[in-house]
């Protein structure tokens, strides 16, 4: 894993200024602290630069911006190539007496990529990446993200400069860079607590989707990503052609293509780990990687001195009984604190999953002792693990039976009224007029963005515009396709990769291999969802390695205690950044409604920490720019 940034098309621009690609280049040091390279050509006005977490070959055989054997072709690549050992022997199998500089799979994924072209190779390869490559005779830059969005790419044109990167602090590290807040992503990031792809913080800049390539020109400011992978065409494949099996052959087939991911995940010229939670899903990725491993595995956990979020000794249980060498650590609440001054740069856009801050914590930990740790995200999108998936069906079949009319006007005879938290997520819920405007409200933490980002549009975006997947009738496999396109990889993603690579640990997801998910796809949602509880086929598989009583109980997840930290020590700090004076002053939000919502949260009237955060995580940011 390695960071990656450059411009295009800066003849007589920005782009010749002296250090200006190495100051780009610089902001992602902590994506690749092991090597460092740059390359240019200021007669087309590119350059770019990469920055190297040295995996796979640690030698200088690795090292990039990659220059393809014909010459013609300029890679840098951010991820893993799991199976570039097939792919290497593909090739000599074409190409008898190809020679190769070194074992890494970048020298691999570029072979593949002058010899077989673009869409070919992005079939081929089976990982997480994204990469720029740089045509020299066709004076083309094609850009390129993994199937499911682990590996971020942002991309776009600041006047007549193309930038790309890694992460939007080396964009802004240019001088063409030209930093306009964009507003109406500014009300996506209330709604959700993240701004979904492609949109951005800053106007003209965006995200590469998960699944897509671009192949940009001179002047082509038009230029459209294309989808060279898309889960709604294997959900469709799935509907279409149903796993047919029995419970065990399902579970079977689960497990010979998880140990096949792992396999490959495993793959590693340095120490390699893995979080470990005590949850169905990390347990699980543990298990199988100690079945194949011949010595122990490393696992890593953190435990909290409040009883009411530590998890650690339900991982140290699961540890115990896998045997493998397990290590964790307790936080205290001053331990927890100390990381929220710096989560603006380690977000380079602002976000609000506070589950951000014991990511980052796990990962500072396991930086200690492992360059790579696998993960088990995934499994709650691609299984039914969430709660919502269990009640929200029963809930809009009780909504159904009372008249829409009737429930919107109760849910605005009501509304006026000082209620509770919860009270006021009901009023949002009677007022819902379908299943996908249910699922809607359910996520949202402000309902009216409009009104409280000044001047703003909230644009559409996969929750507010669900037409496409209207294909999929069940409303529980409808709820999990929409966050395995939008909440897994803009949030989860993005939290575990940019808690991650702030401390050069790359992070890799079997669950993800597009082979499981494709798989995933495939299951009846009996073996998903069955008498109430999610993960049936995931759970079945772990009771074949740990004890059911080890891992059978409610879903937790990585939660902090947010709401009173901000009542207590973080109140200093949130006041200052949400002060009536510096609201208006700035003029990006309407003071009175945020000056209300922390009123209520201070009182204890409400539990407003969700609604808040995301105006938090937007001023620290605001203020670091």
């Amino acid at each position: 894993m390695c960071g990656f940034s450059g411009y295009c098309f800066s003849i007589g621009g920005g782009g010749k200024a002296p250090g200006v690609l190495l100051a780009m280049n610089g902001a992602l040091a902590h994506r690749g602290p092991d090597d460092h390279g740059l390359w240019e050509d200021s007669t087309v006005g590119f350059g770019v630069g990469h920055r190297r977490l040295a995996i796979a070959d640690l030698s200088l055989a690795g090292h990039q911006p990659m220059a393809s054997h014909c010459g013609r072709y300029i890679l840098a690549f951010n991820g893993e190539i799991y199976n570039h050992g097939e792919l290497r022997s593909r090739l000599e199998k074409e190409q008898q007496g190809n020679t190769w500089r070194g074992h890494s799979d970048t020298e691999v994924l570029l072979a593949c990529l002058a010899r077989w072209g673009l869409e070919r190779t992005l079939q081929a390869c089976v990982g997480m990446f994204a990469f720029a490559l740089w045509d020299r005779k066709d004076r083309t830059l094609t850009l390129a993200r993994d199937r499911l969005g682990e590996k971020p790419l942002y991309w776009g044109w600041q006047g007549q400069t193309l930038l790309f990167g890694s992460e939007l602090k080396a964009l802004r590290a240019h001088p063409d860079f030209e930093g306009v807040i964009d507003r109406d992503a500014l009300t996506l990031l209330l709604r959700y607590n993240y701004i979904p792809a492609p949109y951005s913080i800053y106007s003209g800049i965006c995200k590469l989707s998960a699944g897509h390539y671009v192949v940009i020109g001179a002047g082509d400011r038009d230029a459209m990503p294309r989808p060279y992978w898309d889960y709604r065409n294997a959900v469709r494949a799935g509907l279409e052609t149903p796993f047919a099996g029995t419970d065990a052959q399902a579970v079977d087939e689960l497990e010979a293509r998880l140990m096949t991911s792992i396999q490959g995940q495993r793959m590693a010229d340095v120490p390699l780990g893995a979080f470990l939670s005590g949850g169905i899903d990390s347990s699980l990725v543990v298990a199988l990687m100690q079945r194949q491993a011949s010595q122990r595995v490393n696992t890593y956990a953190i435990g909290f001195q409040d009883k009411a979020f530590d998890e650690a000794v339900h991982a140290r249980a699961v540890a115990d009984h896998l045997g493998t060498d397990h290590a964790e650590m307790y936080v205290t609440e001053q331990d927890a604190l100390a990381v929220v001054p710096g989560l603006q740069r380690i977000y380079c856009e602002p976000f609000a999953d506070s589950s951000q801050i014991p990511t980052f914590l796990v990962s500072r930990m396991a930086r200690q002792h492992v360059t790579v740790a696998l993960s088990g995200d995934g499994g709650d999108e691609l299984f039914g693990g969430y709660t919502p998936y269990q009640f929200m069906p029963s809930l809009w079949g009780w909504l159904r039976m009372v008249p829409a009319p009737l429930r919107q006007g109760v849910a605005a005879l009501l509304a006026p009224l000082p209620v509770p938290q919860r009270i006021e997520k009901l009023l949002a819920i009677l007022g819902a007029a379908s299943r996908e405007d249910l699922y809607f409200r359910v996520r949202s933490h402000w309902m009216n963005t409009e009104s409280v980002v000044l001047g703003a549009n909230e644009p559409d975006s996969l929750l507010r515009n669900p037409g496409e997947w209207r294909f999929v009738e069940s409303f529980e496999a409808w709820m999990m396709s929409l966050d395995v396109c939008g909440y897994m990889p803009d949030d989860i993603l993005v939290k575990v990769d940019r808690a991650a690579m702030a401390n050069s640990l790359e992070t890799r997801v079997p669950l993800l291999d597009h082979r499981v998910v494709e798989f995933a796809a495939r299951l009846p949602l009996s073996m998903k969802i069955r008498d109430g509880q999610g993960k049936w086929v995931l759970r079945q598989l772990l009771y074949r390695y740990v004890p059911q009583s080890l891992v059978d109980r409610p879903k937790a997840g990585f939660a902090v205690p947010l709401g009173s930290w901000l009542r207590g020590p973080l109140r200093e700090w949130a006041e200052d950044l949400l002060r009536e004076s510096r609201l208006r002053e700035e003029g990006y939000f309407n003071a009175k409604k945020i000056q209300g919502a922390w009123r209520e949260h201070l009182s204890g009237r409400a539990d407003r920490s969700s609604k808040l955060w995301s105006i938090l995580m937007f001023q620290a940011w605001l203020a670091d720019q």
